[in-house]
């Protein structure tokens, strides 16, 4: 998958680098400020219960 990505972006190989950098801080931030956001309520992380 990686090696087709690889192919797939324009450029030489620092240009190549520079494109995967920026799309991988895009999905970042597109999970960190949308994604993350929109979960929280189905996930409650403040409700912990330790059973013995």
């Amino acid at each position: 998958m990686y090696a087709w990505l690889w192919r797939k972006l324009p450029g030489r190989p620092p240009a190549r680098l520079l494109t995967a950098a920026v799309l991988v801080l895009a999905a970042v931030a597109l999970l960190w400020y949308v994604v993350f956001p929109l979960m929280e309520p189905a996930v409650t992380l403040d409700e912990v219960t330790v059973r013995k």
